[in-house]
Parts: C-alpha cells; sequence; structure tokens
C-alpha cells in the first residue's frame, strides 16, 4: 500500500528527503507545501508533485503530512493539518514549548481524529525516556555542545567572548521551556527530549560552545525508579546546510518507513 504525503518546506530537509524518496514505491510525495511566491519558481519542481501555498489546496488522498520547514512554517500550517484529519509529522518541536499552541493542536486533533507525532531528530533515547516517564517522576539533562563558531549570531554572544574561548564552556543552564524562548534555532533537540521525558519545565538543559569541537554533540542523561542512562550522539551535519543535522532527514525518512522513531502526542 503506497502512502500519499505532502511536505511543508522545500529547503535542505525537503531536498535531502526527497532525494532518498526517489525509487520508494512505499511513499508517494503528491504535494509541497511553500509560500505561494514561489510556486513556479523554476527550482520549485519534484517528479509529479504538485506545489501549493495552503493546507487547504492538498490533494484529498493526502494522509500524511511531514513539516520540515522550521518554528514559523509549523505554527502556520499545523493547525489546518490537524483540522483536516491527518498525520502531522514534525521536526520543529521547540515551537510545542508554547503550551497554548501545543495544547490547542492536540485537542483539535482528538476532535478529528489526526495524529501528531514528533520525529526524534538529531537524538536516540526517546524510547528509553518515554518508558522511564510512564514508570515514574524521572530527571532529565540534555547538553548540547556545538563549535564556537555554530553559536554565532544567537543570544550566545552576549554571555561569552566565543572568539576567545580556549576551552569548552558552559554559557546557558536552564529549563527546555527557556531554551525554546531564548535559542529558538537550537531548541527542536531539548524540545523532543523534553516531550519524550518529563516535560518543558522540569527538562534541565546546559549548552556548551567548544572551540575544538567539529561537529555538534547533543548528551541525554536520566535518572529515574528503573535506573539510569547517558545517551550521547555526534551529529554530523548535511553537506548542504551544515546547520542540519543528517540525522534528522533520515529520521523522517525511518518513520515513513516504519512508523516508529518518533514521540507521538495524540
Amino acid at each position: 500500500m503506497t502512502a500519499n504525503i505532502a511536505i511543508i518546506g522545500f529547503g535542505s530537509i525537503t531536498r535531502t528527503l526527497l532525494a532518498s524518496l526517489a525509487g520508494n514505491g512505499a511513499v508517494r510525495v503528491k504535494n509541497i507545501v511553500v509560500r505561494p511566491e514561489r510556486i513556479g519558481a523554476p527550482d520549485h519542481a519534484w517528479q509529479d508533485a504538485r506545489f501549493v501555498g495552503s493546507i487547504g489546496e492538498l490533494d484529498a488522498d493526502v494522509d500524511t503530512v511531514i513539516e520540515a520547514a522550521g518554528h514559523a512554517a509549523l505554527r502556520q500550517h499545523a493547525g489546518d493539518v490537524v483540522a483536516s484529519g491527518r498525520r502531522l509529522v514534525l521536526a520543529s518541536s521547540g515551537a510545542l514549548a508554547d503550551d497554548a499552541f501545543r495544547k490547542g493542536l492536540e485537542t483539535t486533533a482528538r476532535e478529528t481524529g489526526a495524529e501528531i507525532h514528533v520525529v526524534s531528530g538529531a537524538i536516540g533515547a526517546l524510547d528509553a525516556l518515554s518508558t522511564a516517564q510512564i514508570a515514574g517522576r524521572q530527571e532529565v539533562r540534555y547538553t548540547g555542545i556545538k563549535p564556537s563558531r555554530a553559536w554565532r549570531g544567537t543570544p550566545a554572544e552576549h554571555c561569552v567572548d566565543l572568539d576567545a574561548l580556549e576551552a569548552p564552556t558552559t554559557f546557558f543552564t536552564g529549563s527546555a521551556r527557556e531554551v525554546a524562548q531564548l535559542y529558538p534555532a537550537n531548541a527542536n533537540v531539548a524540545a523532543t527530549v523534553a516531550l519524550a521525558g518529563p516535560g518543558f519545565d522540569a527538562t534541565t538543559v546546559s549548552l556548551i560552545a567548544d572551540p575544538d569541537a567539529a561537529l555538534n554533540r547533543h548528551v541525554v542523561e536520566a535518572d529515574g525508579v528503573l535506573g539510569s542512562f547517558r545517551f550521547e550522539t555526534t551529529a554530523t551535519p548535511l553537506s548542504i546546510n551544515p546547520r542540519t543535522s543528517g540525522t534528522t532527514v533520515f529520521s523522517i525518512l525511518s518513520f515513513l518507513n516504519s512508523g516508529s522513531n518518533s514521540v507521538r502526542l495524540v
């Protein structure tokens, strides 16, 4: 049986995903949602997919919508996706730190029978976090370590002199909710950990600038009634966009292939 899907966005994540889906008979990309002014642009084409400007224009047989375009696009389109009763699979989990937005989506999804899934993105350990959370209270810590230069253009510049660092330096410690507010471009991993675990306010986050690092590292640690674990990931970026982890793309592909590798909200 072929799954008919739509994708929100046509950036590096979508383009890499499309290349990986070429020849995949189990998944057919029917629509790609972009800004209306980009429809018809010479570089906006892929096989027989139809480019549209809104969820209301999707083909009737599209059953799953993949968000791969960032927080603003998720806010713009997610409500219409769940209102249509379709399954929403999203990567920009940081936007869900807004309780009113998240709860509104969940309420609508329950009314329409839609599903909402958050893919694992750049990290693993979601199954362990979810299992431990069901068993009882757990303490969860997420540490994000990136090369010093990767923090340029963020509030980190007001906390430390990124160009003068000689050793790994922690410039932020707070909750996953605070990270979503202060570092939205770097919030998705922390948000996904929080959604799988104890929530945005109970998940402790540390951000580190490392002048000697070449790649991004993500460390998830948890202690609870079932014991403790530590999970560390070194994320190789996409060659066409160094700011995006390659695992984000392939976590979406894994979900499409098996229906796993995600946190289900509804």
